[in-house]
């Protein structure tokens, strides 16, 4: 939990370091080229390594999760996901989201939020909420009536979904394999916008 800031200057030892938030910013397509082999692929990696269950293996090689945020930006020139970052005053990426849109022409009405990192070494400073935020209010002031997403059942980010105002549907058993490859289950949910 974030400590305010000690406003009386003549208590220094008091006192907490102030911190520039990391900023939350929508990526282009060509960002998201541009960033794929450093800071996506690495937020990619230590997601993995620290045991997030994200559709890869441990252990992930950078240029094979260079070349998946490559296929995502291919995605986004098409108009399918959209990338949010989060990054620090010194540029380095801390935290990326993204929204992926239904291709039916039954779903256009929804979205799936997918990809949700902090990295390990910025968690605890709020940045999964701010990048959640970000995403969902993107997609109602684009027309998304409800949201989905998919994440293992007993994870920390369930309580961030919870807290949020994301709604359980569900769990399946064996849903998907963690990083070490052992069966896990998911649950399911969605949020309604607007």
């Amino acid at each position: 939990m974030e400590r305010p800031l000690d406003t009386d200057e003549g208590h220094t030892a008091d006192a907490v370091e102030h911190r520039t938030p990391d900023a939350v910013e929508r990526l282009t397509p060509d960002a998201v080229r541009a960033h794929a082999p450093g800071g996506l692929a690495e937020l990619l990696v230590d997601a993995v390594d620290g045991g997030a269950s994200v559709g890869f293996l441990a252990p992930l090689e950078a240029a094979e999760a260079a070349a998946w945020w490559s296929g995502v930006a291919e995605e986004a020139a098409a108009g399918v996901r959209d990338v949010w970052v989060a990054h620090a005053p010194d540029g380095r990426l801390t935290g990326v989201v993204t929204l992926v849109r239904s291709g039916t022409a039954n779903g256009r009405h929804r979205g799936e939020i997918a990809r949700l990192l902090v990295h390990s070494s910025a968690r605890g400073r709020g940045l999964g909420r701010r990048l959640l935020a970000a995403a969902e209010a993107h997609a109602a002031a684009t027309g998304l009536r409800l949201l989905v997403l998919d994440t293992q059942t007993d994870s920390p980010a369930e309580r961030l979904y919870r807290g949020a105002g994301w709604t359980e549907a569900g769990t399946i058993p064996d849903f998907a394999a963690d990083p070490a490859g052992t069966l896990r289950p998911t649950t399911l949910y969605y949020k309604r916008l607007g």
